[in-house]
């Protein structure tokens, strides 16, 4: 396995949308092998998810591990050629970042819950609901499947803040 660069904010590959994978294709050890490179990379840097695009591959996947209780992560996601359902109307607001904007946080709006037909990593076809801040992953890196970044989610361009001043400052607001 190895780590691969990631793309940053200004590289074409972010804003394209990206192309449907064929089932058969994930059975190739080459590909099997770029999806356990996206999972070091993932880790390495440190993240919870980790879309193609992001590792100049414009191909309808990502890997995701949101953190469980106590830290601890919850199971691993391969996610290919996901297609996203809401079951309700409610949203949350939270400050996201993403490793190809390094440094910055900023205030986005989400659905609550979101439920994913998709294929995992065997090719198999999946369902899977998440609610919280592991809803918002999957739109997170879903939208990066779509040529999306985070920024354009945003209510309000002005709640953006460096990582540094979002802990010192935004955080201790959230506390009070």
């Amino acid at each position: 396995m190895s780590l691969m660069k990631i793309a940053r904010l200004g590289h074409p590959v972010l804003r394209r949308r990206t192309d449907r994978m064929d089932p058969a294709d994930l059975a190739r050890p080459e590909i099997q092998r770029f999806i356990d490179d996206m999972i070091e990379t993932m880790r390495d840097a440190p993240g919870v998810g980790l879309a193609a695009p992001q590792v100049h591959e414009s191909i309808r996947l990502f890997v995701m591990e949101p953190p469980g209780d106590e830290g601890e992560s919850r199971e691993l996601q391969v996610v290919v050629n996901p297609v996203l359902t809401f079951p309700s109307d409610e949203k949350i607001r939270l400050w996201e970042g993403c490793l190809s904007i390094p440094g910055i946080r900023g205030e986005t709006e989400r659905w609550a819950a979101v439920d994913v037909e998709c294929l995992d990593r065997a090719g198999r076809p999946v369902r899977v609901s998440f609610e919280g801040y592991p809803a918002a992953i999957v739109q997170h890196e879903t939208d990066h499947l779509d040529g999306i970044l985070f920024l354009a989610r945003m209510p309000d361009p002005l709640e953006i803040a460096f990582e540094e001043e979002f802990a010192r400052f935004v955080r201790e607001e959230d506390d009070v």
